[in-house]
Parts: structure tokens; C-alpha cells; sequence
């Protein structure tokens, strides 16, 4: 099994919760993850599981092992065993750690029986530092996840295209959604053609047929699904009128490539929103990536209505980041000059623009980096960021 960075997290959370739930999209490695931390392992939506785990539910609850549970929101009347047995000894860690793509039903019964028994970890498809440089250059093209040909086969983009239609015709109306199928569909088409582009709710539902209201309810269950990102605008007071609609993302490069017909890398380069594919791919990457290892960051975006703008801000603890990314090679001193003139606007202290090159450089709080040296440069403020709030915890 190739190492999530996610695992660190998991093991953390779970040495200081009774229980986890490993959340994050269907077919994301969740799975084979949690096996590879416990061979205790119960599918809920199987009948011969549930029996199983029903008939030896005492001994795993008086045991020393993790209980893995698949699919547990399947199976309600399953959380009021586990707060009782969690109850029962409150002060034993690491005890069931529970499967799942975010539901109404999982939620529901985590906020209902489970809150402030269990920790939250996400994980994503695969991120850019989990994978070899062969198949870490066809993360952008291909996406991430583990059977869509990342890494290896004939999967991109056929298993994608399937992927949206299993979503639209059985998932999410399973998980409340009250769309047909088609309509979901034609959404998602439609949310790929708009991908990285300022949130327009009523144009969406205009050509779909559907009130902005309902648009945006749709939008919830898409981005509780993990298939897209709302990315917030940066609301913070300046002297300038503000951009105050999200942005909207398909957080997987390979499904948005797919809903957008490019099957190589030769059609993506010479696809129109080639831009914001790279933009998007980024910005997830970035943010996905410092989540895995456990960085809590606020991530925004900032324009002005006289066009200044920041493609990812990004707040770390007391530390304000700018960054700007360009699908190019290089970067020239007007393309930094324009990024200094918006981050100075924000106060960002941090100000660095990431695109393609192969020589980044940095002299520790602004710079051109590639997207490796980026997320490393990131982890590296993160780090820095958690240590300086402990230090400061410790001496009050």
C-alpha cells in the first residue's frame, strides 16, 4: 500500500479520541487505508457483516483492538452501541475508527451520539508528495484517485465518466439530494464549464431550469460529497469594493477534465480553461495537502472590483499568505510587482507565486516556487506557526 500522509493525523486522533471517522469521496483509498491499520474490519451495508459484528459486539467492545466500521451510517441503530460502550470507558483511546463519504445520515448520528467522543480526518484522492515522479506527472491530467489511472493502467477518463454517473444516479439521491439524475449531470457539466469562476447561482439555474435557491442547495450536496470546493472571497475591511461571491472548484483535476471532454495531455493544453484547471489543481493540492498533515488553514480568495487579486490566501494562526499561480514557466519582477501591490492590500507577510519552474527561489518570505517546493515551503509556516502557539500556550 503506498503511505497516505493522512495516516499520521488518523493515528493521532485516534491516540486522544475513543473513535474516528475517516471521512473524504467515495473511492478515495479509505478503505484499504483502515485495514492497513486494523484487520478488525465490518462492512455495515453487508448483512453478513452486521450479523457478524451484532453477535460479537461485547467482546469488541471489551477488547483491545481498533474496530473498523465501513459504511456505519447505514446502520443507525449502531451509534447508540458505540456511545454506550465509548461511555462506558471514557478515558480508552483508540477503539473504533468509523468509514464514509459525508451524508445527512452520517452527520446526523456523529452530532446526535458521537460529538466530542470522535475526531473528523479527511482523506482526499491522492496528493502530489504520495506518489513517484512517473505518476506524480500525470496527477494534474489524470486526478487523483486510486482507480481513475493514477496509478497505472486505462483507467482516465473512462472511470471518471463513470464515476459522475454512479454519483448522480445512486449516490447522492441516496444521501437526500432530490435532483433527477439528468439534472445532477447536466450540473456537474455545467460546474466544469465554470470551474474557478466567481459563484453565479441564478445563471446556473436559468439554464438549468431551477430557481438560485435551489441551485445553491445542490451546490451543498456536491461540496458535502468532497466533489466540489467553495472557496470563500476575503472579506476583511479595506479602502476598495470587494468581490463577495465564492469561487467555485471541482476538486479533482481528472473528474473535471473528463466532464470537460480532454482525455490528453496535448487536449488540455490546448483547452480554454487550461488556466483555470491549473488554478483549481493548485489551489487543492495546497490546501488538501496541508489538511493531510493536520495545518489548520482558512483559505480565501481576494479581488476587488478594480481587478487587484489574490488567487489563494491562505490564514495561518497569526500569518497571512498571498499566493498567486500562473501556468507558465517562469515568472517575470511585473508579475511579482502585481502580487506585492494586492498582498500589501491584505497585510499578507508571506507572498509567494507558484508556477511551473524549475529553478524556485525564495529569500524566506516571498518568492517563485514550483507546487512541490510550495507545499513544502507551506508545511515548513505551518510548523512554525503551530510551535510559536504552543510556546505562547505554555508560558500564560
Amino acid at each position: 500500500m503506498r503511505k497516505r500522509i493522512v495516516t499520521g493525523l488518523l493515528r493521532s486522533r485516534l491516540s486522544r479520541f475513543p473513535a474516528a471517522a475517516l471521512i473524504g469521496p467515495r473511492q478515495s483509498g479509505k478503505t484499504t487505508l483502515a485495514k492497513n491499520l486494523s484487520s478488525l474490519y465490518f462492512d455495515a451495508e453487508q448483512p453478513a457483516d452486521r450479523l457478524r459484528l451484532d453477535l460479537q459486539w461485547d467482546a469488541i467492545a471489551a477488547g483491545r483492538r481498533l474496530a473498523v466500521i465501513d459504511e456505519a451510517q447505514t446502520w443507525p441503530e449502531l451509534f447508540p452501541r458505540l456511545r454506550a460502550a465509548i461511555d462506558a470507558e471514557r478515558r480508552r483511546n483508540r477503539r473504533f475508527l468509523l468509514l464514509g463519504s459525508v451524508s445527512p445520515g452520517l452527520m446526523r448520528e456523529v452530532s446526535e451520539s458521537l460529538a466530542g467522543r470522535l475526531a473528523l480526518v479527511e482523506l482526499t484522492p491522492f496528493l502530489l508528495h504520495e506518489l513517484s515522479p512517473a505518476s506524480a506527472a500525470r496527477l494534474w491530467l489524470q486526478g487523483g484517485f486510486p482507480d481513475g489511472g493514477i496509478l497505472g493502467g486505462s483507467g482516465f477518463p473512462s472511470w471518471q465518466h463513470d464515476y459522475a454517473a454512479l454519483m448522480a444516479q445512486r449516490d447522492l439521491p441516496a444521501w437526500g439530494l432530490p435532483a433527477k439524475p439528468r439534472v445532477t449531470q447536466r450540473l456537474m457539466h455545467m460546474l466544469a464549464a465554470v470551474h474557478g469562476q466567481i459563484w453565479n447561482a441564478s445563471g446556473l439555474g436559468q439554464s438549468l431550469g431551477l430557481s438560485y435557491h435551489t441551485v445553491n442547495t445542490y451546490l451543498d450536496f456536491l461540496e458535502g460529497a468532497f466533489l466540489v470546493r467553495r472557496l470563500a472571497p476575503w472579506t476583511a475591511r479595506i479602502s476598495k469594493r470587494l468581490v463577495k461571491s465564492p469561487r467555485v472548484y471541482l476538486r479533482d483535476s481528472g473528474l473535471l477534465h473528463a466532464l470537460l471532454g480532454i482525455s490528453d495531455r496535448e487536449a488540455l493544453l490546448r483547452h480554454p480553461s487550461v488556466g483555470a484547471s491549473w488554478e483549481g489543481f493548485v489551489i487543492e493540492q495546497v490546501i488538501a495537502g496541508l489538511a493531510a498533515r493536520g495545518a489548520r488553514a482558512e483559505p480565501f480568495f481576494f479581488r476587488t472590483s478594480d481587478g487587484s487579486e489574490v488567487d489563494l490566501v491562505l490564514r495561518l494562526g497569526a500569518e497571512s499568505i498571498a499566493l498567486e499561480i500562473k501556468l507558465s514557466a517562469r515568472a517575470t519582477p511585473e508579475d511579482l510587482a502585481t502580487l506585492d501591490r494586492a498582498a500589501d492590500l491584505i497585510g499578507a507577510g508571506h507572498r509567494y507565486l507558484i508556477c511551473r519552474t524549475t529553478a524556485p527561489v525564495t529569500d524566506g518570505k516571498r518568492g517563485v516556487l514550483n507546487l512541490a517546493s510550495a507545499i513544502d515551503r507551506l508545511q515548513h509556516i505551518a510548523a512554525q506557526t503551530t510551535a510559536s502557539d504552543t510556546k505562547r500556550k505554555s508560558a500564560k
